[in-house]
């Protein structure tokens, strides 16, 4: 037994240690536990409550040994992703006659709340269910009608809060109807299949006819320009008026309106989610910015990335607006080098690549990071923001005036993004002469974005396709190869009139 005597110790020593852990971890108080101060905030006169049991998962809420309510986690209940792709893990509670006591969301991964959106402002917006019964058909919007409740949603972040109301909703009807809680007029409460069951986007779509709409009809005139762009083109006075209309209509409607500004961020949550598991269910509750991504989709392909980034983009509007009102009153512009104006177009790929390694880590850090980009300040909050980023926004702005585009050219990481699948595009629209760059120079020197090389050729991955260039080569008076063929033909008629 002696020779036995270490390794017996050592199986003691083991097995102690291992109902010891058991011990320690079994004595953690559970999630349920740790969030009580949240329970007590709900039911102010809760001196205890209960683990998470039944199906669905809720616990029971005691005031000494007596029943005052229900609390529970909505994705406990039912796991509806947000535009992260993860759901919202929100704490809920109601008493016993089903009436609304509180909520408070205990963990999300949403980049646009944790960007943007106060605690204030969220707990505002949680704060507008209480009071509220589980009866209730809590809708985001519009007005108060048979059996609806209408609450506000925040602004910037109307998805998050589709998603986090309809979570609310159908996990706590479901609670409810297990909990025998009776609906205000006595009855049992019946699950409402139709209301709970719906896909969010099929009642988003509805409410918002007009937008969607009006968005389509904006989308067929850009797509008729594309195609009529040399009849166009040949029509100058005529196109200039109709790209700055169609710009004016992209900063007031496509940004301000419909708050429809595409973002880097958008394009990493969507890999994100290809990654993690898909669902066009995320996309189609956002129609303006599901249209949208879906024509730039097509027209990147066709065209390339200066379909959006010449006509579509809220904020590079906004830029091309500004710097011709500088040109209007004759405002000083300047140009980079064209040595150095190339080298700076590496900027917003190095922005891109940092971002999407980021990204891969952490969502949240990268959208943080993605404030690079002015277009939650300038177009979906409307400037209504904190001073730095409103500052930030400004000067970008304060520089177009002097330096057409300066951020869409330098620092954009999604027009960087873009490129890439430009690369793809099935045809060359944009029309050249063999004498372009050799030597003529003056569509170059005309390029509102310098995406025109000294050579003639034409950076794809650079053009805004505001179509100057094309207005220049159907211009017998300025267009050095047509202005030779046109002085030919005037000598010969001159020729032939005087023979």
């Amino acid at each position: 037994m002696k020779n036995h005597s270490p390794f017996c110790r050592a199986l003691i020593i083991a097995i102690s240690l291992f109902f010891m852990s058991n011990y320690a971890l079994s004595s953690e108080p559970s999630e349920i536990q740790q969030h009580f101060s949240y329970v007590q905030q709900f039911f102010p006169a809760a001196d205890r409550v209960g683990e998470l049991d039944g199906e669905p998962l809720s616990a029971l809420v005691y005031k000494s040994n007596s029943i005052i309510g229900y609390v529970f986690y909505t994705d406990d209940v039912v796991k509806i992703p947000a535009y992260s792709g993860k759901p919202i893990r929100t704490l809920v509670g109601f008493d016993l006659k089903g009436k609304i006591v509180g909520l408070k969301i205990v963990h999300h991964e949403e980049p646009i709340l944790v960007v943007g959106i106060s605690d204030t402002d969220l707990q505002d917006f949680i704060d507008q269910y209480s009071g509220k019964h589980v009866i209730d058909k809590i809708k985001i919007g519009g007005r108060d009608r048979d059996g609806y409740k209408s609450i506000d949603a925040i602004s910037g972040a109307t998805i998050t809060v589709m998603v986090l109301n309809a979570t609310i909703n159908q996990s706590m009807r479901k609670v409810a109807q297990v909990r025998g809680i009776l609906s205000q007029d006595g009855k049992i409460l019946a699950q409402t299949k139709a209301f709970d069951e719906e896909p969010i986007w099929i009642a988003v779509w509805q409410e918002k006819v007009f937008q969607i709409s009006f968005l389509v009809f904006g989308l067929t005139v850009l797509l008729l320009i594309l195609i009529m762009q040399d009849w166009l083109a040949k029509h100058a006075t005529f196109l200039t008026y109709l790209r700055t209309g169609f710009l004016i209509y992209t900063v007031f409607f496509i940004g301000w309106y419909s708050l429809a500004q595409l973002s880097i961020v958008n394009v990493f949550t969507f890999i994100n989610s290809f990654v993690h598991g898909f669902s066009w269910d995320n996309y189609l509750i956002d129609p303006m910015m599901f249209l949208l991504w879906g024509f730039v989709a097509v027209t990147v392909l066709l065209w390339g990335r200066g379909v959006y980034c010449g006509w579509l983009c809220p904020f590079g509007a906004m830029q091309e607006l500004i710097f011709r009102i500088g040109e209007y009153f004759k405002l000083p512009a300047f140009e980079f080098p064209e040595v150095v104006h190339e080298r700076l177009w590496a900027i917003k790929y190095m922005i891109l690549l940092g971002l999407f390694a980021i990204s891969l880590q952490s969502l949240v850090l990268a959208e943080q990071l993605a404030e690079v980009e002015p277009f939650k300040t300038a177009i979906t909050l409307r400037f209504a923001r904190e001073w730095s980023y409103v500052l930030y926004a400004l000067g970008l702005l304060l520089i177009s005036l002097f330096n057409r585009k300066f951020f869409c050219r330098y620092i954009c990481p999604l027009g960087a993004a873009l490129t890439y699948p430009s690369k793809f595009r099935i045809f060359e629209w944009l029309r050249r002469y063999k004498e372009c760059g050799r030597p003529c120079q003056v569509c170059r020197t005309e390029c509102e974005v310098k995406a025109i090389r000294s050579t003639g050729e034409i950076n794809a991955n650079e053009c805004h396709y505001c179509l100057d260039c094309q207005v220049t080569y159907y211009n017998a008076y300025k267009c050095p190869p047509l202005v030779e063929k046109r002085r030919k033909r005037e000598r010969a008629s001159k020729l032939s009139k005087s023979t």
